[in-house]
């Protein structure tokens, strides 16, 4: 069982600027990819996915399309 200070380390994890993630340097996932693909079709921004992005990258990418798109 968690207590509240694991509940707000997960939390500062989420929130935590992607620049800063560890692996951020590292290639996007495949399910990053997947879905970032989907995302710049739905708003018709073909120029938004590339392959070879960084993790870090694709996640800004895919925040920015969520909120062009009010996901």
């Amino acid at each position: 069982m968690q207590n509240l200070t694991d509940n707000a380390d997960v939390s500062a994890n989420i929130d935590k600027d992607p620049d800063e993630w560890v692996s951020g340097d590292d290639p996007m996932t495949p399910s990053q990819a997947s879905y970032l693909k989907t995302l710049s079709e739905q708003a018709d921004d073909a120029a938004s996915f590339e392959q070879g992005l960084s993790k870090a990258e694709a996640s800004k990418r895919i925040d920015a399309l969520r909120a062009k798109l009010k996901l």
